[in-house]
């Protein structure tokens, strides 16, 4: 995991062992907050007010969202997309995902050519860095703040800290680059309004900053946020589970090397 340094802390875990645990802790994650990111994209992608009082919002709640993505599309529905997100998470895959996957790559390249992977990679790169350095900073200074108001009894639980600590560095990293990942989301969909007829009202941008301006005419300030709340709840899930399940990991393998040295 980046940022990791394994010496301080007292812990005696190799290189590879670090990945591992970074590797696994990924794949945990992920599989347990696909619901929250299936949702968030189904409001970034929703031109209407995410409001009850807009008679052609599809969407205007988590828990309503949730209701009618079971009645329509079932449970596998909070799954979509889930495989090749595991693939980029630890680079792994099957023979049938990569069916699937070249089918999907191949259909794409055939209709738009291979600038159509690249859609959304602008307001990507704005934003991976700062998300990054924020991620960590936040991370590393609420642990300091913890310390510093948890009693004495308290500190002996090194994972709740571990969770409470990585929850509120997504919460905190995420509310300030949403905005870009709602681009990211609006632009990589450009070319597929037909098939979002169903759910809406669709939308053509030119680029990075022709949706900025649209979004902020048609939409408001607000629009630039449109589906924040799952995505703070993915956020503070996924890098509370991130950290507890990497600490764990590599808690684990720390034991596993210290009794080992010891026969």
């Amino acid at each position: 995991m980046v940022g990791y340094d394994p010496k301080p802390d007292g812990r005696n875990n190799t290189r590879f062992q670090v990945a591992v645990a970074g590797s696994v802790s990924g794949f945990v994650t992920r599989a347990l907050i696909s619901p929250f990111d299936v949702i968030k994209i189904r409001f970034q992608l929703q031109h209407e007010r995410l409001s009850r009082r807009d008679p052609n919002a599809k969407y205007h709640g988590i828990l309503q969202a949730i209701r009618q993505i079971l009645q329509e599309e079932g449970p596998t529905a909070f799954w979509k997309g889930h495989i090749p997100a595991q693939i980029l998470s630890i680079g792994y895959g099957a023979v049938q995902v990569y069916n699937t996957l070249r089918h999907a790559v191949g259909t794409m390249y055939r209709n738009e050519g291979p600038l159509v992977f690249y859609k959304g990679l602008t307001p990507t790169l704005i934003a991976i860095f700062p998300y990054a350095g924020l991620q960590f900073s936040c991370y590393s200074s609420l642990k300091h703040m913890y310390e510093w108001a948890m009693p004495a009894e308290g500190k002996k639980n090194e994972n709740l800290k571990n969770l409470l600590c990585g929850s509120g560095a997504g919460v905190i990293s995420k509310t300030l680059t949403y905005p870009l990942d709602l681009f990211k989301k609006r632009l990589q969909v450009g070319g597929f309004e037909h098939a979002r007829a169903a759910f809406g009202q669709v939308r053509k941008y030119k680029g990075l900053v022709d949706c900025t301006k649209q979004v902020l005419q048609e939409e408001g300030t607000l629009g630039f946020f449109k589906g924040l709340s799952p995505s703070l709840l993915k956020a503070a899930l996924s890098t509370g589970f991130m950290f507890f399940w990497y600490e764990f990991f590599c808690n684990v393998f720390h034991c596993m090397n210290k009794t080992t040295s010891q026969h």
